[in-house]
């Protein structure tokens, strides 16, 4: 198959409102969890679509969040100083895959291991940036994950 009829991850799960309803799912679920409910205590009403707009961009959709809220330093500076530790991003992880799975989201094992490394590796950033002495790098760049690698700087 031609690469540029290869669809990306945000196409095929299902685009912008597959992620919100995702996302608000999973939030409400958040809300109902003893480990994780503290850590989103103070969470406003428009967070499940900031987090849509940014897995919506990382998978390959449109560039929302970076337009709306400045990309991947924004992200990283949410995280700072919240003292996040594994149990905890372990719980997000899985809480997070069950409500896919809940919400039927596809079940192909390419499409479930792109997104398990993504929520792998960003939530392990998370928790990273979380510590104390964490900074933002202003210049930190927007991840783009695909079918199976991640594309860009990252890369190493």
């Amino acid at each position: 198959m031609p690469q540029e009829d290869i669809p990306t991850l945000y196409d095929w799960l299902g685009g912008i409102e597959a992620l919100n309803l995702l996302t608000t799912r999973f939030y409400e679920h958040v809300k109902r969890d003893s480990l994780l409910a503290p850590v989103f205590a103070h969470m406003g009403s428009d967070h499940p679509a900031h987090v849509a707009a940014f897995l919506a961009e990382v998978l390959g959709g449109p560039a929302d969040y970076s337009a709306q809220h400045g990309g991947h330093p924004h992200m990283i500076q949410q995280h700072l100083n919240r003292h996040l530790d594994q149990e905890q991003r372990r719980q997000w992880v899985s809480l997070l895959l069950r409500t896919a799975d809940e919400l039927n989201m596809p079940e192909d094992p390419e499409f479930r291991s792109a997104l398990v490394g993504y929520l792998e590796w960003g939530s392990r950033l998370a928790v990273i940036n979380s510590q104390p002495g964490a900074s933002v790098d202003a210049n930190a760049p927007m991840p783009k994950w695909g079918w199976g690698e991640v594309k860009g700087p990252y890369t190493g």
